[in-house]
């Protein structure tokens, strides 16, 4: 019998002890999913009320833009898909402070712009539409996903309404490629840039203002 007795206690307490975790409400565990590389970031910059710009042209170059919005800060490089960058006015011997055709971008599968996307206060978003003569008629606002390293970026973005095509000045051909390199856009793009045939405009442009803005800023950097 004692036998028998010790070599049943064993099997009873492992009973007894299978039968108590059974008895335990089962463990809660809190999982967070993965986010999309860049997602945290993005709603960072919505809700911190900052919105996404994405620039093609002028634009990109920092100082050009920061002329009428100074709260613009470069958040990364981009590709926006199906789209394929071109030059024009917005009707026909059109004047402007371009003397040339200025960028705009037109729907073409397979095809590729790269641009910066900056963020702005959202308070600069009027300011930026009237940069681009949005209220004149003259460019209309977009929504479009904008390929990154970080992921898709949704974005706003500009194009000419009433697009005819009209080659660029030799200075804002200057700005848009300034604005490439100073962003290090890719080198087989920049090459593309390089290659648009321009009116040959002799003249004083924004690109004076520009320059000079960008030389006080080397003067500011040099004196610290």
């Amino acid at each position: 019998m004692a036998l028998s007795n010790k070599s049943v206690a064993p099997s009873a307490a492992a009973d007894r002890s299978e039968l108590r975790r059974r008895q335990q409400p089962p463990r809660r565990f809190l999982l967070r999913l993965p986010v999309a590389d860049g997602e945290d970031s993005n709603m960072s910059a919505v809700t911190s009320g900052r919105f996404m710009y994405f620039a093609f042209g002028s634009n990109l170059l920092k100082e050009r833009l920061q002329m009428s919005n100074p709260s613009a800060t470069f958040y990364a490089t981009g590709r926006l898909k199906d789209y394929e960058l071109t030059f024009g006015l917005w009707g026909q011997h059109v004047e402007n402070a371009w003397h040339g055709g200025v960028a705009t971008i037109k729907f073409s599968p397979g095809s590729d712009v790269w641009g910066v996307i900056w963020t702005l206060k959202n308070e600069h978003l009027t300011s930026l539409d009237n940069q681009e003569g949005v209220s004149k008629g003259i460019y209309a606002r977009l929504e479009v996903s904008v390929d990154t390293d970080k992921g898709p970026v949704p974005c706003k973005t500009y194009q000419l309404i009433n697009f005819h095509a009209s080659p660029p000045s030799p200075q804002y051909k200057q700005v848009v490629c300034l604005g490439a390199e100073q962003n290090h856009l890719p080198a087989e793009y920049l090459r593309k840039l390089e290659v648009i045939q321009t009116n040959n405009y002799n003249g004083p442009s924004i690109l004076d203002q520009i320059q000079t803005s960008m030389k006080l800023t080397v003067r500011r950097t040099e004196d610290f």
